[in-house]
């Protein structure tokens, strides 16, 4: 064992190492990889054909050029390992170099040249950027051909279309590969990041400072928040999701690179999309008439949000996620305030009542209001979903609570903002309840009650607050609104009707029929001139209140009339008769024929048209805009 060993180390060079045989191959693997790779790679140096495109010029020499460059790497790793000091090494890089700086430009022109939309002639920043009314469906009409553009990323050549992210992809793959991945990743973030805020800018997304937003008018900040609105949906389903998946394919060797491209490119100006909603959920002078658009800000997340959990799914995207969802918390926590501020204005309401019994403005201002909450029944179950359960009421349940609140054990979604809903119709019931006393007069206290509780069943019956309320809740309030005017018959006509014998066909003597004429003919002029101006508003229930009345009052004057007129004509004389009998029966039904119209004047329209302060403003008496 010492010979062999002794002799080997004596041995001559020819004999002696494998490390020269080694270096010998990899030499020769280097020669010929040089020999391969450097005809290509020079005919597309930059130096020397700067003017041309590789990729749009010769595609079949594009796949040439990438797989020498491949294959130089891959010899350039072998002889690292073996002898770093190799002067074909120094070539190698020498010509990678060159390659790399084509690469690079390639890379540039493919990304530059495909930036889907953006020309100025694509989308007009006079229609996105505006905000009237008028100009809502130019908007929108933008917007779908935005999200037309992006559907398909490509370029012509040799009459085929090729797809960009194909190219784009084995430019990516070769430079990472070759380790110039950072290189590439710096190309593709700084073009990207300029096509998205390029995009947003067309779309009218701005940026926003909190003291800016504070400052400005609510008519200014409501356009904004409708060019929000209309951007929203394109920003995040088609730039954002369209830059993801750009994003993913081009860079899908490296889950490293792919992730902090796309977060390079996208975080900031996702930021300022999803900051915005905020600013405006802490706006200062937020009032009841601004709770729909605090509504679609809320809803516009909310429907995307399974979208902005995919898109924004890396870790270090995780800050515009919980941007998103402050938004939201922020929405949440003003729409919540506005909706308390609205039933408290209701409770502090200190205005009268109208002249005549008619439809007070509270009622037609809460119940506008009411409505567009159930449209917006999607975003308000979110909002309120783990609010505190409204006070308890010592009214009955079922005056409260609609067969849909009462359903799945009082957990669903749709038993909370039924029950919400319905307590804040009963909280302006309440409040009705208690104005009804400032009228002089009880039947027209209950008219009034009547009026108001058949205008706010109507406005249910007619809207989506059908479905919210539920069948028995409408009906439970119908027959309040029959009880009601039953009251008001009955006090309202009771000297009429009590002016008339029981049994009107019944003989009595003549002073008695002459008593129960004159009574009748003072009892019925009297409430006449009282009741003139009262006014039912609804024509159906107009109706029928005067066809009952006449019904019931007739029923019983008729006959009386029928059998003791003649007798009181007979034993009177000349005109004595008339102011006896001044009223026939088509007289009477002549009269009521015109009741409830609420002409002329009342001896109590002093009373029943005064108005105290209310702490709604003059300005909330009218509908309150509609957001969307």
């Amino acid at each position: 064992m010492t010979g062999f060993f002794s002799s080997s180390k004596h041995s001559s060079p020819q004999h002696s190492s494998p490390p020269s045989t080694h270096h010998k191959f990899s030499d020769t693997l280097m020669e010929d990889t040089l020999k391969n790779s450097e005809e290509i790679i020079k005919r597309w140096d930059l130096d020397k054909s700067s003017s041309n495109n590789l990729f749009q010029d010769s595609r079949a020499e594009a796949k040439q050029f990438l797989d020498a460059v491949i294959d130089l790497q891959h010899a350039m790793q072998f002889v690292v390992k073996e002898s770093s000091s190799s002067q074909l090494l120094v070539r190698a890089q020498n010509l990678m170099q060159i390659a790399v700086k084509r690469l690079q430009k390639e890379f540039y022109t493919i990304l530059s040249g495909n930036r889907y939309f953006l020309e100025s002639e694509s989308v007009s920043r006079e229609s996105t950027r505006s905000s009237g009314s008028d100009e809502d469906q130019a908007s929108e009409d933008d917007n779908a051909e935005i999200e037309a553009r992006f559907a398909e990323i490509s370029i012509a050549d040799e009459g085929e279309k090729v797809s960009v992210a194909v190219d784009l992809k084995a430019i990516a793959d070769c430079m990472i590969e070759a380790g110039y991945g950072k290189e590439c990743a710096k190309i593709y973030e700084l073009n990207r990041k300029s096509v998205i805020d390029e995009t947003l800018y067309y779309l009218g997304i701005e940026i926003f400072y909190y003291s800016t937003v504070q400052k400005m008018d609510w008519k200014d900040l409501e356009k904004k928040i409708k060019i929000w609105l209309n951007a929203v949906k394109v920003a995040v389903s088609t730039l954002f999701y369209g830059e993801r998946i750009l994003c993913d394919q081009v860079f899908s060797i490296s889950d490293n690179i792919r992730e902090s491209c796309f977060t390079e490119i996208a975080k900031d100006s996702a930021l300022r999309l999803f900051t915005f909603p905020e600013m405006v959920a802490k706006y200062k002078k937020l009032s009841l008439e601004k709770m729909f658009r605090i509504l679609d800000l809320y809803d516009s997340i909310s429907e995307l949000w399974s979208e902005i959990e995919l898109i924004f799914g890396f870790d270090s995207l995780a800050v515009v996620k919980s941007q998103a969802m402050t938004s939201m918390a922020k929405l949440r926590d003003a729409a919540r305030a506005m909706l308390s501020e609205f039933e408290s204005a209701i409770k502090k309401d200190s205005s009268k009542v109208v002249a005549g019994g008619g439809i007070h403005p509270l009622t037609r201002y809460v119940m506008n209001y009411l409505i567009f909450l159930g449209d917006y029944s999607g975003p308000i179950t979110d909002i309120i979903a783990d609010w505190p359960a409204v006070a308890k009421s010592p009214l009955p349940e079922s005056y409260l609570l609609s067969p849909i609140a009462t359903d799945d054990d009082g957990n669903s979604p749709s038993c909370t903002i039924s029950v919400r809903l319905a307590w804040l119709i009963l909280v302006l019931l309440c409040k009705l309840d208690g104005k009804a006393g400032f009228y002089g007069d009880v039947p027209l206290s209950y008219l009034f009650l009547a009026n108001n509780l058949n205008y706010v069943v109507s406005k249910v019956r007619e809207s989506s607050l059908k479905l919210l309320l539920g069948p028995d809740w409408i009906s439970n309030h119908e027959a309040k609104v029959e009880q009601y005017m039953a009251n008001y018959k009955r006090m309202g006509w009771s000297k009429v009707m009590m002016s008339l014998p029981e049994n009107p066909t019944a003989d009595i003597s003549l002073a008695e029929a002459k008593e129960c004429f004159c009574k009748f003919s003072s009892c019925f002029e009297e409430t006449y001139w009282k009741q003139r101006s009262w006014v039912i508003p609804d024509p159906k229930l107009r109706d029928e209140v005067k066809i009952s009345l006449a019904k019931k009052i007739l029923s019983a004057y008729r006959p009386f009339y029928e059998k003791h007129c003649e007798k009181v004509a007979w034993m009177g004389s000349g005109g004595g008769v008339e102011s006896i009998v001044r009223f026939a029966p088509d007289n009477v039904q002549n009269y009521l024929s015109d009741f409830f119209y609420g002409t002329g004047s009342s001896e109590n329209s002093s009373t029943s048209s005064s108005h105290g302060s209310s702490s709604l403003s003059n300005s909330t008496w009218s509908s309150p805009p509609r957001g969307r």
